[in-house]
C-alpha cells in the first residue's frame, strides 16, 4: 500500500489528504462520486460475489460513466490480482 500511496502523493500533492484517505476514505474530503467508487472498490476486493447490478447503478447514479465503471472494475481487479500473486510468493514490495 506504501507505494501506491506514494504515486498519489505525487500526483495530488497533498500528504496529508493522502494518509487520510489511506486510513479511512469515508472521513476525507471527496466527492460523492470518488466515494462511491471507493465503496465499489473495497466491496469488489473484499467480497466479489456480493457485487450486484445494484452496485454498477449506483455508481451511474452517483455520475460515472459505463467506461469510467469499466476502468475502476478492471484497475480493482488488477490491483487485487498483482498483490495475491506477491502475497502467494512472498514478493516483499515496500
Amino acid at each position: 500500500m506504501e507505494h501506491h500511496g506514494a504515486a498519489l502523493h505525487l500526483l495530488v500533492k497533498d500528504e496529508r489528504f493522502v494518509e487520510q484517505l489511506k486510513k479511512d476514505y469515508k472521513h476525507t474530503n471527496i466527492t460523492e462520486k470518488e466515494e462511491a467508487i471507493l465503496d465499489y472498490a473495497v466491496k469488489l476486493t473484499k467480497k466479489p460475489s456480493s457485487v450486484q447490478d445494484e452496485d454498477v447503478q449506483n455508481l451511474r447514479d452517483k455520475g460515472c460513466t459505463d467506461q469510467e465503471i469499466l476502468d475502476v472494475c478492471q484497475i480493482t481487479s488488477y490491483f487485487n490480482f498483482v498483490n495475491r500473486m506477491a502475497e502467494g510468493l512472498g514478493v516483499q514490495l515496500e
